[in-house]
């Protein structure tokens, strides 16, 4: 599968290079674009669900790197009550 990162910046400007095993990020989230929180993380979360099933149909079991990526989203996200998550690029390795 053709996995990609995606670097996002954090209400307070901090940095994170998040990872997704499917390309299909790229439906859910656009370089450039800020998104309130809240919906960061409900498209972040979409995505990775999503690609984890295409790995499941794949290989047979889900990618634990979206589990944990998605469950980092979630536990960082819930240091910011507001402000906006940028999505900053999309890299493939």
């Amino acid at each position: 599968m053709p996995e990609m990162y995606f670097r996002v910046t954090w209400p307070d400007g901090s940095a994170q290079r998040c990872y997704s095993p499917s390309l299909v990020i790229e439906d859910y989230l656009r370089p450039g674009e800020s998104y309130p929180v809240a919906e960061f993380v409900r498209r972040s979360d979409e995505a990775l669900t999503i690609a984890s099933n295409r790995v499941r149909e794949k290989y047979g079991f889900a990618c634990t790197s979206a589990a944990a990526m998605r469950d980092e989203i979630w536990a960082r996200a819930k240091g910011y009550p507001d402000g906006d998550v940028t999505v900053v690029s999309f890299e493939r390795p």
